[in-house]
């Protein structure tokens, strides 16, 4: 059965984490993120979002999957977590390589994801996201998602980088 729409996009395996692992952290944090729009340098500092060990235990977590969107040569250049919970989906560690960015393969990606979770009988996908991300915010919202209301404190974990100000996580939820 054919889940996903554009041919770019597949499912990552464990050979692919070195690949998502800069992919992130060159999308979120350090200078690279400047490139593109969803840097979140100005808010944590650092150059790490997340390592080898951190995807390889989010891949291990049952119902947990990657997808990648891969370039015509090859190269990882987007990615999502996605977790199946009961109807819900969560999608996390969303990203595309910053020098794409608003190029189209974020809506690609995006549109996976809602592929995967309409195939295993969900009914909604959810997120967090930083509730001062306000373009990012309005991206989702432009695609569909809702704020539910819920707000929940972004902890630092000694992986992802000191926080420059107190930050927050509000859930946005698509009903699909």
């Amino acid at each position: 059965m054919k889940i996903f729409s554009d041919p770019h996009i597949q499912i990552a395996g464990t050979k692919d984490i070195p690949a998502i692992k800069e992919l992130l952290n060159s999308a979120y944090r350090g200078e690279r993120s400047r490139k593109g729009w969803t840097t979140e340098a100005d808010l944590i500092e650092g150059n790490v979002r997340t390592d080898e060990q951190n995807l390889s235990d989010v891949m291990a977590i049952p119902g947990s999957i990657f997808l990648k969107y891969t370039s015509a040569e090859g190269l990882v250049q987007g990615c999502v977590n996605l977790q199946v919970q009961n109807e819900r989906v969560y999608l996390g560690m969303f990203s595309v390589n910053p020098a794409l960015q608003g190029a189209g393969i974020g809506k690609i990606i995006l549109r996976s994801a809602e592929e995967y979770a309409l195939s295993q009988g969900a009914d909604s996908i959810y997120m967090s996201v930083i509730s001062v991300r306000a373009e990012l915010i309005a991206w989702y919202q432009r695609h569909g998602y809702m704020d539910t209301g819920e707000r929940k404190a972004f902890k630092e974990d000694g992986l992802t980088g000191k926080h420059l100000q107190e930050l927050k996580f509000m859930t946005l939820e698509k009903r699909l």
